[in-house]
């Protein structure tokens, strides 16, 4: 008995009226929808009473470093060099916050030690986050 293979017919899904069912839902939703005017709420805002200025909390702390030795912290020149008086002038510029960058600037003639005794302060006050500016050399010629 021979069976004959018939071949197999692809079933086919008419999309047309698919489609027109869902462009007619559009239309209608697109015409039946109301736009609704948001109502405006008026706010006063409170006005401040005094006008005495706030003192802000720098960004950021410097330290500059003279060739003679003078500290100045954030543009201001300190009374003398001594780590008291330099520990004093970083809490009073931080306001006790430690997160603020701090930068160390000193002369190139200026002795190492003034450098170290103002990373010495600035690290026993808690800084952890100290730069030391530098300056390229001009005159310097590179290497190949």
């Amino acid at each position: 008995m021979k069976l004959s293979v018939r071949p197999r017919i692809q079933p086919e899904v008419n999309l047309t009226s698919l489609i027109d069912v869902v462009l007619l839902l559009l239309i209608f939703f697109m015409v039946s929808t109301s736009f609704v005017k948001q109502s405006k709420i008026a706010i006063r805002l409170p006005e401040a009473d005094s006008s005495a200025p706030v003192e802000e909390l720098p960004e950021r702390i410097d330290i500059l470093i003279t060739e003679s030795g003078t500290f100045l912290v954030n543009g201001r020149e300190l009374i003398n060099n001594r780590a008291e008086t330099i520990r004093n002038a970083l809490q009073k510029v931080s306001g006790g916050n430690n997160e603020l960058p701090l930068t160390i600037s000193a002369d190139a003639n200026a002795r190492h030690q003034y450098v170290v005794t103002a990373m010495d302060v600035a690290g026993r006050l808690g800084f952890v986050t100290i730069n030391i500016a530098t300056v390229d050399d001009p005159t310097a010629e590179e290497e190949p």
